[in-house]
């Protein structure tokens, strides 16, 4: 078979691979992705997403397509400025988005069963260069909704008792951690 011929039947099954992962994932319950695992959880070289910071990802993040929404999933272009609840919800689709890239580079081993030797390491190329820097965008987003989440978990989590201290102080420490709720002034 000519180059030309391979070239396209990779081409058909990298969109068959692409559709048919990025369709079963998407039907997947959202609980499946609730969780960090061990091959979506944000490891300490990243440094809470940080090293993302020195790739720019923020300057190149919104020129790549967002696939999710072809299949009903939310949109992952912004963080949405709402509750935890969405910031979850965010979370868990990033997860998900990330296993979907993840899975696609795995398919490119099989592109050796008929490819030769050149041009399977021209899909394996492939298979990096398309989805790596989906897998970067996915991590750097879930890495910001850890840090917001813990820094909100911060300030409203309530002081702990001292041995000692009397109930008056407690209950004011108490109502200065809780948040403020919009339009009513501190007392």
């Amino acid at each position: 078979m000519t180059t030309g011929g391979l070239v396209l039947i990779d081409s058909i099954v990298w969109a068959s691979a692409s559709v048919v992962i990025g369709f079963v994932c998407a039907k997947l319950p959202a609980a499946r992705f609730r969780r960090d695992g061990w091959l979506t959880s944000i490891r300490s070289f990243e440094r809470e997403g940080r090293i993302y910071e020195r790739l720019r990802v923020r300057s190149w993040k919104d020129s790549l397509p967002d696939g999710g929404q072809v299949f009903g999933s939310q949109s992952k272009r912004q963080l949405p400025d709402a509750p935890d609840r969405d910031l979850s919800g965010f979370a868990i689709e990033t997860r998900r988005a990330e296993v979907v890239h993840w899975l696609l580079v795995a398919v490119a081993p099989i592109f050796v069963l008929w490819n030769p030797p050149g041009l399977f390491v021209a899909m394996v190329a492939f298979a990096v260069v398309a989805n790596v820097p989906c897998i970067v965008i996915q991590r750097y987003n879930r890495a910001r909704i850890d840090r917001i989440q813990r820094r909100r978990s911060r300030r409203c989590e309530p002081a702990r008792p001292v041995d000692g201290q009397d109930r008056v102080a407690q209950h004011l420490r108490l109502r200065r951690a809780r948040p403020l709720r919009r339009g009513r002034m501190a007392r």
